[in-house]
């Protein structure tokens, strides 16, 4: 279910909210060859299936990358912000890639809001917590601590 929330001051009442988990999202071999190719990026464990079997992941995997960029659509299912001018990806505190994802597999973000602070120019910064989740798996396929400014 998404949230949505109306200005600055909601933003900040958001500190410390658990924002739930996406929709499940499946990760195809074409999602990862169009990633290989925006990123030139064809290392075989992702882009050859058949060499991929005999590989140490028993098939072709995802890019971590790709993984991470995957945030921002699944994050908007969560989270609506309304009334601010302008909203940015700020960057990563950390982002560490505990499990492959492999081709087939489907994928879910779990967010958590860890803190909300003001910044200068009447912004918000927001610290959030990302979970990566793959469908059957005890691991994770990323976790990663981000940051998003919101301005008025």
């Amino acid at each position: 279910m998404t949230t949505t929330v109306h200005g600055l001051g909601e933003i900040k009442a958001l500190a410390g909210a658990d924002l739930g988990r996406s929709e499940w999202l499946e990760i195809t071999q074409e999602r990862v060859n169009t990633f290989a190719d925006a990123t030139d990026d064809h290392q075989w464990i992702h882009v050859d299936p058949e060499r991929a079997k005999e590989g140490p992941f028993g098939g072709p995997i995802a890019h971590g990358y790709l993984t991470l960029s995957l945030v921002i659509p699944l994050f908007t299912e969560l989270l609506d912000i309304r009334g601010v001018t302008m909203s940015v990806n700020y960057g990563l505190e950390k982002a560490r890639f505990p499990s492959p994802v492999k081709v087939g597999a489907k994928i879910r973000l779990a967010a958590a809001v860890a803190s909300v602070d003001d910044v200068p120019g009447d912004g918000v910064q927001m610290l959030l917590d990302f979970t990566v989740e793959i469908d059957g798996s005890a691991k994770p396929a990323c976790v990663a601590r981000v940051i998003y400014r919101h301005y008025a």
